[in-house]
C-alpha cells in the first residue's frame, strides 16, 4: 500500500488552542500487548505467580526472587498484522510484516546467608520490553453518501470569512500559521476548505460572514482511506525483590516509560454528482507524537505448598508528558465554465502543540500457579484495569470535554490469561490462552480480544533457546474523522507474533 507523504515543511509554529488529542490517543498509550520472552508469550503472559522468567518481572516485581540463578535474556519478534476493512458493503484487506527487538533484561539473584535473618534471598535486575507496537496499515474503500465537505463545513462553523481570505501581503503559509497560533486547528481546516473551493461563504460580500455551503453536491462518493502508523511504547524496569523465610516474595518495580508514534492518513474522494463543481478531493494528515512517563509496581508471591503459589500485583498509573506535531495538505479538482482547475494547498507548516499530561489507568492483578514437580505447570492470571480513570491533565476546557467522554465511553475491563507447560527432559512444550475485555462500554467501538499461543523450549545447560507463536484477534470500528465525515469502517484485526529468545545463566 502506498501512503502519500508530503514533508516539504519549512515553518514550525506552536499551538495552544484547538488541540488534536482524542480519547483514542488516551487509549493507545494506556494499552499493552502480549510482548516478552518467547516462553512468556507461549504461555500468553500468565506468569504473575510463576516467576523464573525475565519477562515475568514486568508484570510482578516479586518474580525475580523466584530465580535460583542469575539469568539474562534477549528476544526478537516477527509480527504480522492483517486487517479486513468493511465500508458500505465493500471489503478490503491489508497485511504488514516487520521484525522488532522487543525484549532484553537480566536478573541477579543472591542468597542471604545470615541464618538469623528472616530474609533469605535478595534479587534485582533490569528489563526492557516493548509493551505496545504501533506498526499497522489499513486500507478502506467504498461508496458512501457522506462527503468530506461536511468535515470542512463543520470546522468552518462560527469562523468569520475575513480570517480565511488572504490579504495583500499574506501567503498560504503565513495565514495558516497565524490561524493556528491564534484560533487553532479548526480555523486551519476551515482555511484549507475555503482556499481549495470545497466550501464558500453564504455572503461573500460580508467579511463577518460565519455561514458556509458546500460546492460538492449531495449524492454518492467513491472514497478510499489509507491509514498507516508506526512506533512503539517501551518500558524500562528497575527491579528489587526479596524472599522472606522461603515462603513469601515481595518486590517493587520503578518503571521509565516512553513512546514514539507516527500516523499518516490520506482520503481520496471522487464524485460525478450533478451540481458539483469539485469532483476530486485528496486530504493528507500526519501526526508525530512522543513522550515519557513514570510508573511503579508492587507485588507479592506466596508459596502455599511446594507446588501451589498465589500472587497479587498493583500497577500505579503511568504519568506521561506528551508532545505532538501535525502537518497536512489538501488538493482538489474543480470545473468552472467547462474548464478544469487543480488546486494544491500545502501550507508546509508543522503545528507543534503545547505539552500535555496523561494519566493512564491503574491495574490490579491476582494469579495462581500449580507446579507438577519437574513435569510441568499450569498458571492463571486475572487482572482488572479501570479505563474510566484515564485522564488528560490540563485546565483547558477541551481536555475537560475529552475527560467527560472518557467517563461516558470507557469502563473497567478484565483480562484472563491461562498458560501451561509440559517438560520432556531438555524439551518443553507450552501453550496458552488470553481474553481481554473491551475498555469501551459499546462493543462496536472495539470488541473483546481473544488470543491463543504455543511454543517450544530447548535446554542446553547454561543457556536455552525458546520459540513461540501467538495470535490475537479483535474487531472494532474505525471512524474516518471525528467530525463531519464520521462514517465508520468495521475492522477485523489479526496479529501473528513469532518470537525467538536466547536465555543465559550468568552464574
Amino acid at each position: 500500500m502506498t501512503i502519500r507523504l508530503m514533508f516539504l515543511l519549512i515553518v514550525f509554529i506552536s499551538i495552544s488552542k484547538g488541540k488534536a488529542q482524542t480519547i483514542e490517543d488516551a487509549l493507545r498509550y494506556s494499552s499493552e500487548s502480549l510482548n516478552g520472552t518467547a516462553r512468556f508469550n507461549a504461555l500468553s503472559g500468565a506468569f504473575g505467580a510463576l516467576g523464573a522468567d525475565v519477562s515475568s518481572v514486568a508484570i510482578n516485581p516479586a518474580a525475580s526472587a523466584i530465580f535460583v540463578k542469575s539469568t539474562g535474556s534477549a528476544t526478537i519478534s516477527i509480527l504480522n498484522h492483517k486487517n479486513n476493512a468493511t465500508y458500505f458493503g465493500s471489503t478490503t484487506e491489508t497485511t504488514h510484516t516487520h521484525s522488532k527487538f522487543n525484549q532484553a533484561g537480566f536478573i541477579f539473584s543472591s542468597d542471604y546467608r545470615n541464618k538469623k535473618s528472616a530474609i533469605n534471598k535478595f534479587s534485582g535486575g533490569f528489563n526492557y520490553v516493548a509493551t505496545n507496537n504501533f506498526d499497522n496499515d489499513i486500507f478502506v474503500a467504498g461508496t458512501g453518501t457522506n462527503s468530506i465537505a461536511n468535515y470542512f463545513l463543520a470546522q468552518a462553523e462560527g469562523i468569520s470569512l475575513d480570517l480565511l481570505q488572504l490579504q495583500n501581503t499574506e501567503t498560504i503559509s503565513s495565514l495558516y500559521a497565524y490561524l493556528g497560533t491564534n484560533y487553532g486547528v479548526s480555523a486551519q481546516n476551515a482555511f484549507l476548505g475555503y482556499q481549495s473551493f470545497i466550501i464558500d461563504p453564504e455572503n461573500i460580500d460580508n467579511p463577518e460572514n460565519t455561514e458556509y455551503y458546500s460546492n460538492i453536491a449531495p449524492g454518492t462518493f467513491n472514497q478510499k482511506y489509507y491509514y498507516s502508523s508506526s512506533g512503539y511504547n517501551g518500558k524500562y524496569t528497575f527491579n528489587f525483590a526479596a524472599e522472606i523465610k522461603n515462603i513469601i516474595s515481595v518486590g517493587i518495580n520503578l518503571n521509565s516509560n516512553n513512546f514514539n508514534f507516527r500516523q499518516s492518513t490520506f482520503l481520496n474522494e471522487t464524485n460525478n454528482n450533478p451540481g458539483s463543481t469539485v469532483s476530486y478531493v485528496g486530504f493528507q494528515n500526519d501526526l508525530y507524537a512522543y513522550g515519557g512517563g513514570f510508573s511503579a509496581q508492587i507485588g507479592a508471591i506466596a508459596k502455599i505448598t511446594n507446588s501451589l503459589k498465589i500472587a497479587a500485583t498493583f500497577d500505579t498509573p503511568t504519568w506521561y508528558n506528551i508532545y505532538e506535531e501535525t502537518s497536512q495538505y489538501l488538493e482538489t479538482t474543480r470545473e468552472v465554465e467547462g474548464l478544469m482547475y487543480n488546486e494544491f494547498i500545502n501550507p508546509r507548516i508543522v503545528n507543534i502543540f503545547s505539552k500535555y499530561r496523561l494519566t493512564t489507568p491503574w491495574k490490579l492483578a491476582f494469579s495462581g500457579a500449580y507446579i507438577f514437580g519437574k513435569k510441568g505447570l499450569i498458571s492463571v492470571d486475572y487482572s482488572y484495569k479501570d479505563y474510566k480513570a484515564t485522564r488528560f491533565n490540563s485546565s483547558s476546557t477541551y481536555f475537560n470535554n475529552e475527560n467527560n467522554i472518557i467517563k461516558n465511553e470507557f469502563k473497567g475491563a478484565s483480562t484472563i490469561k491461562i498458560g501451561g507447560e509440559y517438560r520432556l527432559n531438555r524439551l518443553s512444550l507450552r501453550g496458552g490462552y488470553q481474553y481481554q475485555e473491551s475498555p469501551y462500554k459499546e462493543l462496536s467501538s472495539r470488541g473483546n480480544l481473544n488470543g491463543f499461543s504455543g511454543g517450544i523450549g530447548f535446554y542446553f545447560g547454561s543457556y536455552s533457546l525458546d520459540f513461540s507463536y501467538s495470535r490475537i484477534q479483535q474487531n472494532g470500528n474505525l471512524s474516518l474523522y471525528h467530525i463531519g465525515l464520521t462514517d465508520k469502517a468495521t475492522i477485523d484485526h489479526i496479529q501473528n507474533n513469532f518470537a525467538f529468545t536466547v536465555n543465559y545463566l550468568i552464574y
